[in-house]
């Protein structure tokens, strides 16, 4: 049998170049999608719902969620963290109101559900950013291999791409389950790559948290580039080897 032969590409992003890239790892929320306005409408009516069972907990349960008036942290715990760890961290506050654990776990779940049938995400309402499908469409045709890591639910993250039409340039899909790794663990990269057939060091990991740099810094990757669409690249993510404001800054070289 022949050897099959390995795709390797040059990418820069600005001045840094890197070199042997046979395979991207993209971040979903923040990252290619522009959710930040559904996230923080999602907080909102998840943090009312909770509030007219439970008067006066709302605002704190925003706080919680890392939402401020109309502002959503890019670090915060709705931006970065799992559905699951979002709930529990809901539940948390509910039962410091003298609820038991198992009623405070209900009224969260219930809660979010309730939420996701008054908000839905869609392509009006969770637009990929620009320049995002051209880019996946390039690095594709270029032999680059492409994977999807986030801390969404596994089902969350197949449907996006079945929502943007992505099936043609992800290959792999990798989300969060209740209960299980998440974000930093290395592991959640390392499996990614091992998905994709291809080595860290060959692996560039795209996202727009510190979490994702820490995540993949720990798996040994070839390269990590924190993207900043909300606000300037000077206020880049500890790690990173560059920070870009706007995934068309990523060029085929």
């Amino acid at each position: 049998m022949g050897v099959t032969e390995v795709m390797m590409a040059t990418i820069c992003c600005g001045e840094v170049t890197f070199s042997e890239v046979e395979a991207i790892i993209f971040d979903k929320d923040g990252t290619l999608e522009d959710s930040r306005s559904f996230l923080r409408e999602l907080a909102q009516k998840r943090s009312r719902l909770i509030d007219a069972q439970i008067p006066g907990i709302g605002d704190p349960l925003l706080m919680a969620f890392g939402v401020q008036e109309d502002h959503l942290e890019p670090a915060g715990l709705m931006a970065v963290g799992s559905r699951w760890e979002n709930e529990v961290a809901a539940a948390a506050y509910i039962a410091e109101t003298g609820r038991s654990w198992a009623e405070a776990v209900s009224i969260a779940h219930e809660s979010f559900l309730e939420a996701d049938q008054y908000l839905q995400r869609t392509p009006e309402t969770c637009p990929l950013f620009t320049g995002a499908k051209t880019l996946l469409q390039q690095l594709t045709e270029a032999g680059i291999k492409l994977a999807i890591l986030s801390a969404d639910s596994p089902i969350g993250v197949r449907t996006f791409v079945e929502r943007h039409q992505l099936s043609d340039w992800i290959k792999v899909t990798k989300g969060v389950e209740p209960g299980g790794l998440g974000k930093p663990d290395p592991l959640l990269f390392t499996e990614t790559c091992i998905a994709l057939g291809s080595q860290p060091k060959n692996v560039l990991m795209v996202g727009d948290s510190a979490l994702d740099i820490d995540m993949s810094k720990q798996g040994q990757v070839g390269g990590a580039i924190a993207v900043h669409p909300y606000h300037p690249p000077e206020a880049a993510i500890e790690g990173a080897d560059v920070a870009i404001a706007s995934l068309q800054e990523i060029k085929l070289q």
